[in-house]
């Protein structure tokens, strides 16, 4: 058998898919989308809507395509779109960015991250500190970089960092304390004390802060503070995110980073030997959705909401622990009222399409290796489909505690 070895090894070691053996192994978000065909279940695993996004920005990429905008945009994307990222930043956030020096476009926030990554680690020296759960594509950039990822844990029911946790995993070896807020998978949305202590301690150990912001307008309590607003934190903050989820386009793959000039030529530096460039009619089109009126998003918001609690219900009916989420599109249940003798929410999971109808993702998928008995009986449910397809999961799972 032919031997391979090498980066993609690193790579599927951090995210967890590698056997004993060293084999490949398949996800477990590819074995319940299996089994949720299979048994023709609702599938909340997915973490994409099945609606398209607003006609202003579907219509926008029809005659961005029929105008011959289909070659090779520029490298640091569509100064349409870098304009319209500058002015969504300082429209809802006050932050004011030179969108040819401080803005650049990427194949989704997912690029954005493993060129940050890649971009600022400089080895197995360097520390990233993460709050797990977290975004299975973390593990594996970091991975990638030769660097050691720090977790520190969300823990349940709560699911909120604590400070002193944070406070011992970042250390002079820390180079990025890395920020997904609204979070996925959990929904929580880090307090005030939390954002300003990841300043503090990025200053004290000279650490750079990357944030991943792509649920930023799915807030459905409190809003959302970017970490680059807060006192001392714009010089050492790069912000990423995309048009994927805000405008249900997640197939498009357009993303953006942001931040000081020099960090984002760094990441450059990298982009530009991953995939180059990417989506140019997709770009001006996402650029006419973050000009959208303030209602566009609002309703966002409320519907998000509605289906939220929607779920929530459903949960709850079928005698499951909720934590309500304050953002993004996820719930994270305890099911260990419905587990049998011996069985984890993984175990759950892959008998739930047969069982009940509905597919969900075990929070183990999104932990480190040996940190899966905290979150055992934990499982991640996705409200972004239609409402319809809400209420009949809800429908079912409530069924299922009779």
């Amino acid at each position: 058998m032919l031997h391979i070895s090498g980066a993609w090894q690193r790579a599927a070691r951090g995210a967890g898919l590698l056997s004993p053996d060293g084999d490949l192994t398949p996800t477990i978000f590819a074995e319940i989308t299996a089994a949720a065909v299979r048994h023709d279940a609702v599938n909340l695993g997915q973490g994409f809507p099945d609606e398209d996004g607003p006609s202003e920005v579907l219509d926008a990429a029809l005659t961005a395509i029929r105008s011959g905008v289909n070659q090779y945009p520029p490298g640091r994307g569509m100064p349409v779109l870098r304009e319209a990222v500058a002015d969504h930043q300082h429209r809802f956030y006050g932050v004011d960015l030179d969108p040819d020096r401080e803005v650049l476009v990427t194949a989704g926030a997912t690029e954005a991250l493993t060129a940050a990554i890649l971009a600022l680690l400089d080895g197995s020296d360097d520390e990233v500190v993460v709050f797990e759960p977290f975004y299975d594509s973390y593990a594996a950039a970091v991975a990638l970089a030769g660097a050691r990822l720090v977790p520190v844990p969300l823990r349940w029911p709560g699911l909120e960092p604590d400070v002193d946790d944070l406070r011992t995993a970042v250390t002079d070896r820390t180079r990025i304390i890395l920020v997904n807020d609204p979070h996925n998978p959990t929904g929580t949305m880090f307090s005030a004390e939390v954002r300003e202590e990841i300043v503090r301690l990025a200053h004290l150990h000279d650490a750079l802060i990357v944030t991943d912001e792509v649920y930023e307008h799915l807030v459905m309590s409190g809003s959302h503070t970017p970490i680059a607003t807060l006192p001392g934190a714009a010089e050492r903050t790069l912000t990423i995110s995309s048009g994927g989820k805000t405008f249900r386009t997640t197939g498009w793959k357009v993303g953006w980073i942001s931040g000081p000039a020099d960090l984002v030529d760094a990441v450059l530096a990298v982009k530009q030997y991953l995939t180059y460039v990417n989506g140019a009619p997709f770009q001006p089109a996402i650029a006419v959705g973050l000009g959208l009126p303030d209602r566009y998003f609002e309703d966002l918001a409320a519907t998000q909401r509605e289906r939220r609690d929607l779920l929530g219900a459903g949960l709850v009916a079928a005698g499951f622990e909720v934590s309500t989420p304050a953002g993004s599109y996820f719930t994270v249940a305890d099911v260990r009222s419905m587990l049998a003798e011996g069985e984890d929410a993984a175990d759950f999971c892959r008998a739930l399409p047969e069982r009940v109808g509905v597919a969900a993702i075990p929070v183990t998928a999104f932990v480190t290796p040996g940190h899966g008995a905290e979150y055992a009986t934990l499982v991640r449910f996705a409200s972004c489909k239609r409402t319809d397809v809400i209420a009949e999961a809800a429908r079912r799972l409530a069924a299922s505690a009779r």
